[in-house]
């Protein structure tokens, strides 16, 4: 399990998304008002709005909140302009990051992760210095309740690339296109997915220990606890047990 990959299921321990509802509230909207303004308001033909959409439900968001940031995005709601862009760069120990951001102030956002980055040991890249080292996902998030044998039946035969046991959880890897399909499939099924979403998985990892370590994840909590950070992924390493006693 990769080293995004623990620190995913530790999140998840945690419980940092409900302690942090409202933030969680409006990185969704962000996204429901991005998706709807690319793709249309329409959940059945956009396929990313459709996820957003998931996980404003996951979240227990009023359903009016959501029609609301899809108002926002097909241009029928008022509200500030949003941009998304990604930001690369380099984090403690020559970690590669891919920092996905939403913001109506680019130069702002820019400044405050470039900030975050160099107080920890990090700095800001060009466009294209580590986005060669991931490729892009989609993620299926299991319970270990579902079984084994019967999702790996169900998904790979629905298109989806591989299975991992993530400790607690399953995590289902499809081709990113393939999705909305693989989730489709094991729901009809009686399969529910927790979590649904796009990741960028790195191709390596770089180990880290110590002090690097402990920069590392201060710097995720510090970036990924930014209004106007979506994502951030990265491909470090870290022990589990050295992750969880940092984390905890």
């Amino acid at each position: 399990m990769s080293g995004h990959s623990k620190w995913s299921t530790i999140k998840r321990k945690k419980g940092a998304a409900d302690a942090k509802r409202g933030k969680v509230f409006s990185k969704v909207i962000r996204e429901i008002t991005i998706a709807a303004r690319i793709g249309g308001a329409d959940p059945n033909g956009n396929s990313r709005l459709r996820l957003a959409i998931d996980k404003a439900k996951a979240a227990n968001m009023p359903a009016d909140n959501v029609q609301r940031a899809i108002k926002k995005g097909t241009g029928e709601g008022e509200g500030a302009n949003i941009e998304e862009f990604v930001l690369e760069g380099y984090g403690p120990g020559g970690v590669a990051l891919l920092v996905e951001a939403m913001t109506d102030n680019h130069n702002r956002t820019v400044a405050e992760v470039r900030h975050l980055l160099n107080k920890m040991g990090g700095n800001l890249g060009e466009v294209g210095c580590v986005g060669w080292m991931f490729h892009k996902k989609g993620v299926l998030i299991f319970p270990k309740a579902v079984g084994e044998e019967k999702l790996m039946e169900i998904a790979l035969d629905a298109g989806a690339d591989d299975i991992h046991d993530a400790e607690d959880v399953f995590e289902v890897l499809t081709n990113p296109n393939a999705l909305d399909k693989v989730k489709t499939a094991c729901e009809a099924k009686g399969l529910k997915s927790q979590e649904a979403s796009l990741q960028m998985i790195p191709q390596n990892t770089i180990r880290l220990e110590g002090l690097d370590a402990e920069k590392m994840l201060k710097l995720m909590e510090a970036l990924e606890d930014h209004d106007d950070v979506q994502n951030v992924h990265a491909n470090f390493d870290i022990d589990a047990s050295v992750m969880e006693k940092l984390a905890s």
